[in-house]
């Protein structure tokens, strides 16, 4: 399997002129092409003209703008090549509740497929049933659903939580104090990570969790978040995180005067840039397993498989991203807010999605 490396430059304004919904007001219902054809009606569905939306429930991170990027760069290029007609890109503010309003008004407009980065893992459900009964398929990823009518783009989270704990473990032999810093709560992703985590961390009684916070999966929020805690904190040995906001944490400790502990990192820019610099100034070593915000585009085919009446798995699983001491250099053109991951295309999807 050959995989591509890809980054996205985030800006004031989104590379992509055709993403300005997904760079723009959360919530707002764009028309990402700039055609006019709803793509909606039976006449579409059978003659393979689609419009294929893409419901996020979250924006707030580069992560997610990325993710959004990706999806609209392969849905281009769908169109381009005339297999779709058309796709919309609409962000949520992080309820399931607006999300869920969005989703009904794209299944009035008729679109083909609906692709959904999940606010909650199960308050969509009702209305991914109504889309199920007019006939439009749902692909559920990233922070995905527990409805039997979507389709279900996995990452392994619990293993990942697992893997983070166990490196913690052995790093710290098996004793020392944790502070945990979750992501989004409520979404399936926190909850597998957490899990994961704590099935590992309880098996070992000279593990010591010293707190919790919640990121968001994001910097700024992660370092406010840690910065308030610490003062009431014993000594830190580790941080395990859920990926993007290693490098937060980084700066509240540092602007504590602590020590930096083990921070398991997620896979932006500058979150690998300063383990680098780190790791090069007193030898800091961690790891990073996260996914890919590239997950989007892998997603948008996999809809247009199940449009074009390929055999589609109810349930795939993505491969992950890690990152070791060993291969960090491999991502050091990263800029600061650029996420590591491979890129897919549609030959990809079917040879290693359709085939699981």
């Amino acid at each position: 399997m050959k995989l591509k490396k890809f980054s996205v430059v985030l800006g004031v304004v989104c590379t992509l002129t055709l993403a300005l919904t997904a760079c723009g007001t959360a919530g707002s219902l764009g028309n990402s092409s700039g055609s006019n054809s709803s793509g909606g009606s039976s006449s579409n569905k059978s003659s393979g003209k689609f419009t294929i939306a893409l419901s996020n429930s979250y924006i707030g991170n580069s992560w997610r703008t990325q993710m959004v990027n990706s999806f609209t760069q392969a849905a281009q290029q769908a169109k381009t090549q005339g297999e779709i007609a058309n796709f919309e890109v609409v962000n949520a503010d992080n309820t399931a509740s607006q999300q869920i309003s969005q989703i009904n008004d794209m299944i009035l407009k008729g679109v083909s497929a609906i692709v959904i980065d999940s606010a909650s893992t199960t308050a969509l459900n009702g209305v991914i049933a109504k889309a199920h009964a007019a006939g439009i398929p749902v692909i559920s990823f990233d922070s995905v659903v527990t409805s039997p009518d979507a389709y279900k783009v996995n990452y392994d989270y619990v293993g990942m939580g697992e893997d983070e704990a166990k490196y913690i473990v052995q790093r710290l032999n098996g004793k020392g104090n944790v502070l945990i810093s979750r992501g989004v709560a409520g979404t399936s992703v926190d909850n597998g990570f957490y899990q994961g985590e704590m099935d590992v961390f309880k098996k070992y009684s000279g593990i010591r969790i010293v707190g919790q916070v919640y990121s968001n999966w994001t910097e700024t929020t992660a370092q406010s978040a840690v910065a308030s805690l610490l003062p009431s904190l014993p000594k830190v040995d580790a941080v395990a995180t859920e990926g993007g906001d290693g490098y937060g944490i980084a700066q509240a400790f540092s602007a504590a005067g602590k020590p930096e502990p083990i921070i398991i990192m997620g896979n932006r820019g500058d979150e690998l840039k300063w383990w680098a610099q780190q790791n090069k100034k007193d030898g800091y070593t961690t790891i990073s397993e996260s996914s890919s915000p590239t997950v989007g585009s892998a997603s948008f085919w996999l809809a247009l498989a199940v449009l074009q009446g390929a055999k589609v798995p109810q349930s795939v699983t993505m491969p992950t991203v890690k990152i070791t001491q060993q291969d960090l250099s491999k991502w050091d053109t990263l800029g600061d807010s650029d996420v590591a991951g491979p890129s897919y295309d549609y030959s990809w999807v079917k040879q290693n999605l359709l085939t699981q």
